[in-house]
């Protein structure tokens, strides 16, 4: 053993490497999310310099969701999206997803022309956060309420003369056990101004494969459900807390059926 470590030093480090990833979940976990983490910073670096010549436009999503995919290969991850057919509108709408923790992969069901609504904090994450500006993300302050009715009032007046789609997340913050939390009446009072539909999505609970309080990440199955879309035409503001209902018990009782859908059954 010494005269391996004083002569082959890195084929020794590599063997303890390969040692604890395979029988440590923890260090698999550490060493998983490394390299995700790596791979944004990195590819958004190549993703950004691409983007550049167009400027700040919706369109560069394309590269940005060209880097992010590859991720549900490298880590064994299955994506199953249903429902494809409610996206098939060339009109505006609002989408409406809930929010779970860092690997949301909304990239594999996310149409042309969809513009994500994020928090600020993203922008401070680099050339990541760049990349997301110049790919047409909205940025808001979740802790300056005033500010974010503001942004949102900006989108509603441009959804119609620009014809593009709007991504949010109604919960407001990431579940990290896997439930769904309660909306906030921000997102459906921006359908309402704009009288667009909008279009619940849910995704599976990560729970089977990845957590973060049990430092586990394995590979595994995560299915992405479409619903069909919510009008909203002549509803004004006294039915926005009616609407918030509707929609979050229509994503509630997907999403706990959804386990089920994965294991073969259908509705």
């Amino acid at each position: 053993m010494e005269l391996l470590l004083l002569h082959y030093p890195f084929t020794f480090l590599f063997i303890v490497f390969l040692v604890l990833y395979q029988v440590n979940p923890a260090f698999r976990y550490f060493c998983k999310m490394t390299f995700y983490n790596l791979w944004l910073l990195t590819l958004s670096i190549l993703v950004f310099m691409v983007s550049i010549p167009c400027g700040r436009n919706v369109e560069n999503m394309m590269f940005l969701r060209m880097s992010v995919l590859p991720l549900k290969y490298i880590f064994g991850l299955k994506i199953v999206v249903k429902g494809k057919e409610n996206l098939r509108t060339k009109k505006p709408f609002v989408l409406v997803l809930n929010h779970q923790p860092s690997l949301d992969m909304v990239m594999e069901m996310l149409p042309s022309h969809c513009v994500p609504i994020a928090k600020k904090e993203i922008l401070c994450m680099g050339t990541f956060g760049l990349e997301c500006w110049l790919s047409g993300f909205i940025f808001i302050d979740r802790k300056k309420t005033e500010g974010s009715i503001t942004t949102l009032t900006v989108v509603a007046h441009s959804l119609h003369k620009e014809n593009f789609h709007v991504l949010l997340f109604p919960e407001g913050t990431r579940s990290c056990d896997g439930s769904m939390l309660p909306f906030k009446r921000g997102v459906f009072q921006l359908a309402g101004k704009t009288q667009v539909p909008i279009i619940p999505v849910v995704i599976s609970s990560y729970r089977s494969f990845y957590s973060w309080k049990e430092k586990r990440f394995t590979p595994g199955k995560s299915t992405i459900q479409i619903l069909p879309k919510v009008e909203t035409v002549s509803l004004g503001p006294d039915h926005v807390p009616k609407l918030t209902e509707q929609v979050h018990d229509s994503m509630l009782t997907t999403h706990q059926e959804i386990p089920e859908m994965t294991n073969g059954a259908s509705r």
